[in-house]
């Protein structure tokens, strides 16, 4: 860890975000210095350390005893007085934010239907959902984003809570306005007042179907919740609201900034793009690839539950811990020229998932949204390139992804 001056030299605080347009537009060049220069940084403007190398990271990742609950942190942290307000930890944090024992419970009784195998029935009916979002593209030039990225997720998890389809656009407004405030610290006025309201018509609607499968629940995400039973343990309406939001505001917005990163990355690189094409048995390590070269969740958080000392720098109880999600699946001590993108990559082992007991639930289903939508995509559109409009970086903290991405279909 560098003296107190050389840290001075080094960003901090909102240059270390998606709000911060150097940041926004390569964090990995600023990851790379903090990396070599201050691994672990301490963060004196957002009250917090950062940790950049792979090994830290995915310890502190990994380590069980750590806190996730915001109210754990010290007062003054980044945890404190950031996460858990932006994230409404109040009484029921999400199981986003949720620690032992009330953690295992809830993660026991909703991890059933998001198991590999009972994820791979939906792949069929996903191809499907890509295939119809393709036929309503129009024209040779279309924002990848907003025809494509964006919907195809919303309308999985729509289908999957057994949405009616009549609702799936109003859906996908609400699911929309909540992303806007549900991962950024530094929402406007009008942010925050359109994703309260939004939320607020959610959560009606979830007690609408809820009731609706209180006796005979349906052959969807949402009857299995509702009949999810360990040791006489059953999920309450607000414990399946509450994952439902999560599945809303996290796996959204995080699949479609993995279609979309994953795309540009291709397009960036046409030898692999062209290599894909040929043998698209390559997508399953092509989307690996995709999330440790351009992870769409760049950071992740802890709260020791003692005084530590990790990568050489002491931290106190209760501090928060800020991990580098991004800057780890770069690390040159553990990936070879980590800054090139090769879909053959024999190691694509990445930590954009998480680990330890908060790996994420919904990590299969974003591997098939993205390996199915990715290769309907390119069989759709065999010649699709840049499109002179570009793209644009949105500025969700955390977060990884373009607001705009315009591509040229060239389908003659």
């Amino acid at each position: 860890m560098p003296d107190s001056t050389d840290t001075d030299k080094l960003p901090q605080g909102i240059r270390l975000t998606a709000i911060d347009d150097a940041f926004r537009e390569n964090p990995y060049a600023v990851l790379e210095v903090l990396r070599e220069q201050a691994p672990v940084l301490e963060d004196r403007e957002l009250g917090r350390f950062v940790y950049t190398r792979h090994d830290d990271v995915k310890a502190l990742l990994h380590d069980k005893t750590f806190f996730t609950d915001p109210r754990k942190a010290n007062p003054g942290t980044f945890s404190r007085e950031i996460i858990g307000k932006t994230l409404g930890a109040g009484d029921n944090p999400s199981m986003l934010l949720m620690d032992e024992p009330e953690h295992r419970r809830l993660r026991s009784l909703v991890s059933a239907p998001f198991k590999p195998h009972a994820i791979e029935r939906w792949r069929p009916h996903i191809r499907d959902i890509v295939e119809a979002t393709l036929d309503r593209i129009e024209g040779d030039e279309f924002d990848l984003i907003g025809q494509f990225a964006g919907p195809v997720p919303t309308v999985v998890i729509a289908e999957m809570l057994g949405v009616d389809p009549d609702r799936h656009e109003q859906f996908k407004q609400w699911s929309d306005l909540m992303v806007q405030v549900g991962f950024n610290p530094f929402p406007t006025e009008e942010q925050a007042r359109d994703g309260e309201a939004a939320g607020m018509a959610l959560d009606n609607y979830f007690l609408e179907l809820i009731a609706a499968q209180a006796d005979a629940p349906g052959d969807d995400l949402l009857g299995d919740m509702l009949r999810a039973e360990v040791e006489g343990e059953k999920l309450t309406p607000p414990e399946i609201i509450a994952q439902c939001r999560l599945l809303l505001i996290a796996g959204n917005v995080t699949t479609t900034d993995l279609i979309g990163n994953g795309v540009k990355a291709l397009l960036d690189h046409p030898q692999q793009l062209q290599k894909l094409r040929k043998t698209p048995e390559l997508i399953g390590n092509a989307v690996e690839e995709m999330l440790r070269y351009d992870s769409p969740v760049t950071n992740s958080g802890r709260i020791p539950d003692r005084d530590i000392s990790v990568g050489g720098c002491p931290v106190a109880k209760g501090a928060s811990l800020s991990t580098s999600l991004a800057a780890a699946n770069r690390d040159p001590a553990v990936y070879p020229d980590p800054d090139v993108f090769d879909i053959e990559r024999k190691d694509t082992h990445h930590q954009s998932f998480g680990g330890g007991r908060h790996l994420c639930l919904g990590a299969h289903l974003a591997r098939i949204e993205a390996q199915e939508a990715i290769l309907g995509l390119l069989r759709r559109y065999p010649r699709l390139q840049h499109s002179d409009k570009g793209f644009v970086y949105h500025a969700i903290p955390s977060f990884r992804g373009m607001s705009e991405f315009w591509v040229q279909a060239n389908r003659s």
